[in-house]
């Protein structure tokens, strides 16, 4: 017998895991780690500095931290970042974006990182 009831009770915006999880992650990539890039002026940040930045956008927008970990380690999955102990680094292929200080939205992200060249 098949359960059907998980896939009723999906909260009231009556979206699927995969939606929810896009979603997430990006809301974490356009509110916390891409401007944290853009102040930073550079391709990494560290954990401490990431924590203060989510936090602040936590406290402001009323959301749980959980949700943004979530989309934060589903970017770390995405391989869009990248981690060594606690130095995270933004995907090669966007270092230009940050250079010019340019608006990069998550589908444009997305598009850049999986073109082949």
């Amino acid at each position: 017998m098949i359960n059907i009831e998980p896939a009723l009770s999906r909260g009231d915006k009556g979206k699927g895991k995969h939606a929810a999880s896009t979603e997430n992650r990006r809301m974490v990539w356009e509110r916390v780690v891409w401007p944290l890039v853009l102040d930073l002026n550079r391709s990494y940040f560290t954990l401490k500095e990431y924590h203060r930045t989510r936090d602040e956008f936590c406290k402001s927008h009323d959301i749980p931290t959980s949700k943004v970990a979530g989309g934060f380690v589903s970017l770390l999955v995405k391989g869009i970042l990248t981690r060594e102990n606690n130095i995270y680094s933004i995907h090669y292929r966007l270092i230009p974006y940050m250079r010019k200080k340019a608006s990069l939205e998550y589908g444009l992200l997305i598009r850049e990182i999986n073109t082949k060249r």
